[in-house]
């Protein structure tokens, strides 16, 4: 502000700089939307390595071509992932979600950290034995530790262990556990398992409730919908709501799986943040990858998911659809693509699947879908070369795969390659690679200035930059000074993509251009708020067709 000018003197004053950094955001983030043996429903859950995925969501599972695709995805150079576990949906379309296992233990019900089954052979041993008893009339004080096992295999495996507890401590010192989240019921400190005359050491255990016999009585509704079937000891829970109580606190609850042949609810609701829209909390995402097994596709409306990617600046990365196969990459196959209109620019088809052993001293490979491998390829070009190279050519290798499940010549790729469809190919001595890179706009006959991939990608990660980096804008004085401080510090930071070697062009005024002025901001549009920024840029090409001309020179005179 203003100094007030008294005394005669040297007066200093701090002025604010115009200069704005612009930093481009990241481009190699990607989302992926499917099914998960365990790990929070409907939340975006951001991960760095294959590791984090395994402790949030479990490993590899056949149940889960989500595995498989953020397994590729890291394998082939992928960093920074989005996951988000789906519900189901049945053939009425209505939601069907998985369940969480439980586990009574006097006073202490315990419940999984996220549902599913991977959580029923969980059991949980409580040892007060070696605590002096409480006072008369604390029990609350009593001491006791807690050892949280999995049952699945021949012994007990300790997987956590909480010494000294008390019943009012529980809650507070098992809220960072990976398994269980703890409630305590108005009674006295828990009491150690009575084992009786049995000699298994996992008698000692409280565990989830064995399955219902065969044919038995089908267990109660209960909250979140499968009830709990009776344990060992325990009363058989009481029909639902309306009905009378039961008899006994059942000792906990199966965790259960969405059912077999049920379709991941992709779309969801965009005002609940179900399905793909749970991204809607996440930071950004590049790049959107749906994974579903071979009979299955697609598993979603994929103009909706497309359009959605197009609002967010990301590319939708498409699997090849189940008719698809070498020898009928044709027009009347290839015509319509699984994504056209005027949200195609933002997506890319690949073909043919690629083949993954299911596990460890497995010979059969098995079909899987090619959108992780592909999008760890995409973050790994980027992280070499820039997202203005085309992520494809030789040097871009897929990893961690047996084979591709069709073989793709030049006679297939010459088919395809007209209407857009980009192929993976193995090649000699280079072994599977991508050999494509154009949009599902990028057919030959539509001519679209978005045909290519790295152009397209180029423009959303322009676009993304300049929107973050210019909120500073909003409000301010809608004049030439603030024209000049846009151009500024937009012209700043596409002459740093220019030097990368991001555009065409051997000079600035050749790659790019930035224009804010009274030309392009007449007085009704300040009158309005409206400050119009013109922004171009001359994007580079991929080298699709390398031609080599050879002429032969013989017998010429030197002049």
């Amino acid at each position: 502000m203003p100094v007030a000018l008294t005394t005669p003197g040297v007066y200093i004053q701090e002025e604010p700089s115009s200069v704005h950094t612009i930093t481009g955001v990241p481009t190699a983030v990607a989302a992926f939307v499917g099914f998960a043996p365990q790990g929070p429903v409907d939340v975006s859950v951001h991960v760095n390595s294959w590791a984090e995925y395994e402790r949030s969501f479990g490993g590899l599972a056949p149940s889960s071509e989500l595995s498989y695709a953020v397994y590729l995805f890291f394998v082939n150079g992928g960093s920074s992932a989005e996951i988000v576990r789906t519900n189901g949906v049945d053939a009425s379309g209505n939601s069907v979600p998985p369940v969480s296992a439980s586990i009574t233990a006097d006073s202490v019900v315990l419940t999984a950290t996220s549902p599913g089954s991977w959580a029923n052979t969980l059991g949980v041993k409580i040892d007060n034995t070696q605590y002096p008893i409480a006072p008369a009339g604390k029990p609350e004080q009593q001491l006791f530790d807690l050892t949280i096992a999995d049952l699945g295999g021949a012994a007990a495996r300790t997987v956590e262990q909480y010494p000294r507890l008390t019943i009012n401590t529980i809650v507070a010192q098992l809220s960072g556990s990976q398994y269980l989240t703890v409630a305590t019921k108005p009674a006295a400190a828990p009491r150690p398992k009575d084992p009786g005359d049995s000699t298994d050491p996992k008698a000692l255990y409280y565990q989830v409730p064995p399955e219902p016999p065969a044919g038995g009585p089908a267990p109660a509704a209960g909250a979140g919908g499968a009830a709990p079937a009776a344990g060992a000891g325990g009363a058989a829970p009481a029909a639902g709501a309306g009905g009378p109580a039961p008899a006994a606190a059942p000792p906990g609850a199966r965790g259960t799986d969405v059912a077999a042949g049920t379709k991941p609810m992709i779309v969801g609701d965009p005002a609940t943040h179900t399905g793909m829209y749970a991204l809607d909390l996440a930071n950004i995402f590049n790049m959107l990858c749906i994974p579903s097994p071979k009979g299955s596709r697609p598993v979603a409306d994929l103009s909706v998911v497309a359009k959605y990617c197009a609002d967010k600046r990301a590319m939708l990365i498409v699997d090849p659809p189940d008719d698809w196969t070498s020898d009928k990459m044709g027009f009347s196959l290839l015509n319509t693509l699984p994504v056209t209109g005027q949200n195609a620019p933002n997506a890319a088809v690949y073909f043919p699947n690629i083949q993954v052993l299911p596990g460890p001293g497995s010979s059969t490979p098995v079909d899987k879908a090619p959108c992780g491998a592909v999008a760890g390829l995409w973050a790994a070009t980027d992280a070499a070369r820039g997202v203005w190279k085309a992520p494809a050519g030789t040097a871009v290798g897929i990893s961690g795969i047996a084979s591709l499940s069709d073989h793709v010549d030049d006679s297939v790729s010459g088919n395809a390659n007209p209407f857009a469809v980009n192929c993976l190919r193995s090649l000699p001595l280079y072994g599977p690679v991508i050999w494509g890179a154009r949009t599902c706009d990028g057919a030959d006959d539509v001519g679209s200035q978005w045909k290519y991939i790295p152009v397209r990608r180029t423009a959303l990660f322009i676009e993304e930059s300049l929107r973050r980096g210019t909120q500073w804008i909003v409000f301010e004085p809608n004049d030439e000074p603030l024209w000049a401080a846009i151009r500024l510090n937009v012209g700043a930071f596409m002459n740093s993509l220019f030097r990368q070697g991001a555009f065409q062009g051997s000079t600035p005024r050749e790659a790019y251009l930035v224009k804010c002025d009274a030309e392009n901001n007449p007085q009704n549009d300040i009158d309005l708020g409206i400050v119009n920024i013109l922004v171009g840029f001359a994007p580079l090409k991929p080298a699709e067709f390398v031609i080599i001309h050879i002429q032969q020179l013989a017998g010429q005179l030197q002049v």
